[in-house]
């Protein structure tokens, strides 16, 4: 892996995954190029020493691993983790708003935030849509089916200055009110059908013919601008969705090896969705899909009685919980801890709580950093401020949920949850790095 190659790969794979269920295509199809076996969780699986695969859930939500020689209890599993959901704006059910002559009967469609999201930089922007969708054809069976309109169909116009004077000292915004997105003009909306406008991109995305109708969606607004190297000497990657696509796209290239031989240490990686609506779902880290997975793996490879099997290799196991730390902002520098503001471009970043928001200990810090001075790549440390909350991640989740030691890592990123965020572009290329030899010790 050479940085500029694998930062454009970044580049490709966030242009590809404006969704969850993109994302998990995406990177299902690399992996299986790669030599990675596509399993089903409602098959029997028949799994071997030295095989690879890759299963998923819900379309949304990932697993990959390795399998080594020997008994997985004997050596444990070396673990990575991100999320593949990012914060936006979700269509409602009922898609478009009933006319209103008083708003000029522009076509707008409903729309709900979903996670934590910064609401003002989603203005005037061109927005597409893309997601999942579920339809009845006219034989009755039922069927499901990706879409990316791909082109600018939306935007959540500004009020104009002269209409709010104080909207750089006191703005507010109303999630119900200020972020429907405008679609079309009256002139242009009276006869708008959102069924045959879905049936139609059926036909046209998927080539799938007689849908009688669509039963159920979820789709997402995305911003258009496309991921990019910027800066004056290209220090910084500016894309949507960094949180968290830029880890999963980490932990991927960092697994894949030479596909010609056997796999020779037992690594995993999982990327989940609704981390950023607490995680707690069937595919979500507080759900059982990792659990699972380990079961059907120590059962079949492991020895003697299962359940004992299935917690000697978790013991014997390490979880990298990767997602992206706040870096230091050259605006606003009293909002870190003045020894814990990480720096763009200056290595991955440790993130530690007392409060168990993250799940590092001294015992995982030291394994990393062992990491890093072994692949030459320099670290750095984040604790929030004492006065300041604190977010979280899949780390303690998948710590309570699996008792596997855990530490939290990612690369520090300006603007987190913005519609577009700013990460170095040299911190993935070091990380990818480091958990590629974790993957291999």
């Amino acid at each position: 892996m050479e940085k500029l190659s694998f930062n454009e790969g970044l580049l490709q794979f966030l242009q590809q995954s404006p969704t969850p269920f993109h994302a998990v295509q995406t990177m299902q199809s690399t992996l299986h190029k790669a030599g990675f076996e596509l399993l089903n969780e409602e098959d029997t699986w028949h799994l071997k020493p030295g095989g690879r695969y890759v299963v998923q859930r819900n379309g949304s939500s990932i697993i990959a691993f390795t399998l080594g020689q020997g008994d997985p209890a004997e050596s444990g599993f070396r673990m990575s983790g991100a999320h593949t959901d990012s914060p936006c704006l979700k269509l409602k059910p009922n898609a478009v708003m009933p006319p209103n002559p008083q708003t000029g009967g522009a076509l707008q469609f409903a729309v709900e935030v979903y996670g934590g999201m910064l609401m003002a930089p989603w203005f005037d922007r061109d927005l597409s849509l893309a997601g999942r969708v579920e339809y009845r054809l006219g034989d009755g069976s039922l069927g499901s089916a990706l879409l990316d309109w791909q082109r600018p169909l939306a935007t959540v116009p500004s009020l104009a200055i002269h209409l709010d004077r104080e909207a750089n000292s006191n703005r507010t915004i109303n999630a119900q009110k200020d972020l429907p997105p405008v679609l079309a003009l009256q002139t242009s909306a009276a006869d708008f059908d959102f069924q045959d406008w879905i049936i139609n991109a059926l036909r046209e995305q998927q080539g799938v013919d007689n849908v009688d109708s669509v039963l159920a969606h979820e789709l997402y607004f995305y911003d258009t601008q496309a991921p990019a190297m910027i800066g004056l000497h290209e220090d910084f990657i500016a894309s949507a969705r960094l949180d968290n696509l830029l880890s999963c796209y980490v932990g991927q290239q960092a697994l894949l090896t030479d596909n010609t031989a056997p796999a020779e240490s037992f690594a995993l990686l999982v990327c989940n969705d609704h981390e950023e609506v607490g995680s707690n779902s069937a595919c979500g880290a507080q759900g059982p899909f990792l659990r699972s997975v380990l079961a059907r793996i120590s059962a079949q490879l492991g020895s003697g009685d299962a359940a004992e099997s299935v917690e000697r290799m978790t013991r014997r196991s390490l979880f990298l919980s990767i997602d992206n730390a706040h870096g230091l902002h050259p605006n606003f520098a009293d909002k870190h801890d003045n020894n814990h503001g990480p720096l763009l471009n200056q290595g991955p970043v440790i993130k530690v709580n007392a409060n168990q928001r993250y799940a590092t200990n001294s015992r995982t810090t030291a394994l990393f950093k062992a990491l890093c001075e072994q692949t030459g790549v320099p670290v750095q440390a984040f604790v929030v401020r004492s006065d300041m909350g604190c977010g979280s991640t899949i780390g303690p989740v998948t710590a309570a949920g699996l008792g596997v030691e855990t530490i939290d890592i990612g690369v520090p990123t300006y603007g987190m949850h913005s519609i577009r965020e700013l990460a170095g572009s040299d911190d993935a290329w070091y990380l990818a790095r480091v958990v590629k030899r974790f993957f291999q010790s």
